[in-house]
């Protein structure tokens, strides 16, 4: 663990705090942002794109802080929220390492006989659905003993943070030596989930083959995983007609991979059935920003994140056969490796990536409505890593079971309504500007407000800036018009900020204790929760209500008003 701690004081704990010119660490006066929201006028609905989280490690969700942080993450829209794995048909013992599980769902005899065995698989997928959550599907990667790699190749990686990211490839990463046997495990393992979690159960699972087989998770060509696509879909369709199929979940937009692809499924030959085309219900690609360490603090790159969002629509949008198929962005993240610390991914633990995933969500949202693409999800690829240092810096949702400040982020996100109501703040960057440029000068003060199932308003107000450097907070003033109700309006507000629903920043000030004794467990696990707060509104004309807060940056808020 030594290497880690260095990397832990060196760069995550000291890089947010680096020096910086006095002049910046001035308290400046509050900016003034004024936001306004119409609470009788819609435009358009808004669908809970961020109910999708994911990770390369699966056995992490059967131990004891993942079954925790699955517990949360199933509360937050109960019965629609999926969960995306890697590895989940890798031959081993189920021993969970970085980049790495394993389910041995899948050997042979020595004459070459199937032996299929369930009972990993099962166990990670029961505790999904005890939860309420539902499986996304991956078939992947390749069993051992089906693995087509050249003789003498290592099947599993030895990869750790620090090594060469290319070490994770190795004998999982080959397609099938035998495309039949292939088809026969994918159409045994669908029939088994029918049979195991029910017809309509299985049938609301999202089926997709691999993970960016244009990138490093594929050692063969492409065609050749157009054909294991092929197969394997062709035996989840054998076992259930009605099973929603679709792919490839390319690394970024796809370039000629995912044309290829897109020709392929759409009028290509089957290489399965031999027929034109592939069955496909959603596409999928992959989009992450790039953060880099300039100056002595980190500075996200949200611009990398959208251009790839809004270049994997354009491609999606290229067959019309296909342009109305629902689009799930199979990773949507800051960057690219979650097991990867470093200084310039130590925007983890604190409220960087919490105003970073309000902001990039809200303009993956306007996107989408932009390029009037179906856009049914945008997956989190961060879970936990089981007995890690605390706060070790990865790209997770909680550290030893508590909570981080992004997982507070998605709480409000499942509070909002699905009708969107028109907002606007006079300091919210234009969509071009922030894909174009990121957000380097003035800071992003931005709203969504919508109408809740219940009749409330709920209003999402982040304050995000790309240099994570001190700055100063918005002065807020939030005027909703077009209420109605006999009682005078209520609001309520949430925070996540420095002083509120922050776990680190309180490990901090206990002096980063390296294990924590019961009783700073549990005052990390309090401060890590949202507390509701009255907000006052002053009424105005008939129908109106207004407020005033005030947002540090880099904070995000939610004022639910119920004027019912």
């Amino acid at each position: 663990m030594r290497p880690l701690r260095h990397l832990l004081t060196s760069a995550l704990l000291a890089a947010p705090l680096a020096a910086l010119p006095a002049a910046a660490q001035d308290a400046a006066a509050p900016r003034p942002v004024r936001i306004t929201v119409d609470a009788a006028r819609t435009e358009g609905k808004l669908p809970p794109i961020w109910r999708f989280f994911g990770a390369d490690e699966p056995n992490y969700a059967t131990m004891k802080d993942g079954k925790k942080l699955l517990v949360e993450l199933g509360k937050l829209r109960r019965g629609e929220v999926y969960f995306r794995a890697h590895n989940l048909l890798n031959t081993g013992d189920g021993t969970a390492a970085f980049k790495w599980g394993s389910t041995d769902i899948y050997n042979e005899t020595k004459d070459g006989k199937p032996i299929y065995n369930w009972t990993n698989v099962d166990r990670i997928i029961d505790t999904y659905r005890a939860q309420g959550i539902h499986p996304y599907l991956q078939i992947g990667f390749m069993p051992e003993a089906l693995s087509s790699a050249p003789p003498g190749t290592p099947y599993r990686h030895d990869w750790r943070p620090g090594f060469d990211y290319k070490r994770i490839m190795s004998g999982w990463a080959y397609p099938p030596k035998d495309y039949d046997k292939w088809r026969e495990l994918i159409f045994q393992w669908t029939k088994h989930n029918v049979e195991r979690y029910g017809k309509a159960e299985v049938e609301r699972w999202y089926f997709e083959v691999w993970n960016e087989a244009n990138g490093w998770y594929w050692k063969a060509s492409h065609d050749e995983f157009y054909k294991t696509h092929d197969y394997a879909v062709d035996g989840i369709r054998r076992a259930l007609p009605g099973a929603r199929v679709g792919g490839p979940d390319a690394a970024g937009p796809g370039g000629e991979f995912m044309d290829k692809f897109l020709k392929h499924v759409s009028s290509g030959r089957n290489y399965a059935t031999g027929q034109v085309g592939t069955p496909t219900d959603f596409l999928a690609f992959h989009a992450k920003g790039r953060p880099t360490f300039v100056d002595g603090h980190v500075r996200m790159g949200i611009a990398n994140q959208l251009k790839e969002v809004d270049g994997g629509f354009t491609k999606a949008l290229s067959i019309p056969s296909l342009a109305s198929k629902p689009i799930v962005i199979g990773e949507s993240d800051p960057e690219g490796c979650a097991a990867c610390p470093g200084p310039a991914n130590a925007y983890r633990n604190g409220t960087m990536y919490s105003s970073y995933t309000a902001a990039s969500f809200a303009r993956i949202w306007e996107l989408a409505a932009r390029r009037k693409v179906n856009l049914d999800g945008a997956l989190t690829w961060a879970f936990e890593f089981e007995d890690q240092p605390w706060f070790a810096g990865y790209r997770q949702l909680s550290s030893n079971g508590v909570d981080l400040p992004v997982l507070n982020v998605f709480r409000m996100f499942a509070q909002l309504g699905p009708d969107r109501l028109v907002a606007a703040s006079d300091a919210q960057l234009p969509l071009d500007r922030v894909m174009a440029d990121g957000v380097r000068g003035p800071a992003d003060v931005g709203t969504i407000a919508t109408r809740t199932a219940d009749g409330k308003v709920a209003v999402l107000v982040w304050h995000y800036h790309d240099d994570d450097v001190p700055g100063p907070s918005a002065a807020v003033t939030l005027a909703v018009r077009g209420l109605k109700g006999r009682a005078p309006a209520r609001a309520t507000l949430w925070r996540v900020d420095g002083d509120n629903a922050n776990a680190f920043a309180t490990w901090k000030k206990m002096g980063s204790p390296i294990a924590p004794d019961d009783a700073a467990y549990l005052a990390l696990e309090k401060a890590s929760a949202m507390q509701p707060q009255p907000l006052t509104l002053t009424g105005g004309a008939a129908g109106t209500a207004t407020a005033t807060l005030d947002l540090p940056r880099q904070g995000v808020a939610l004022v639910v008003v119920d004027a019912r």
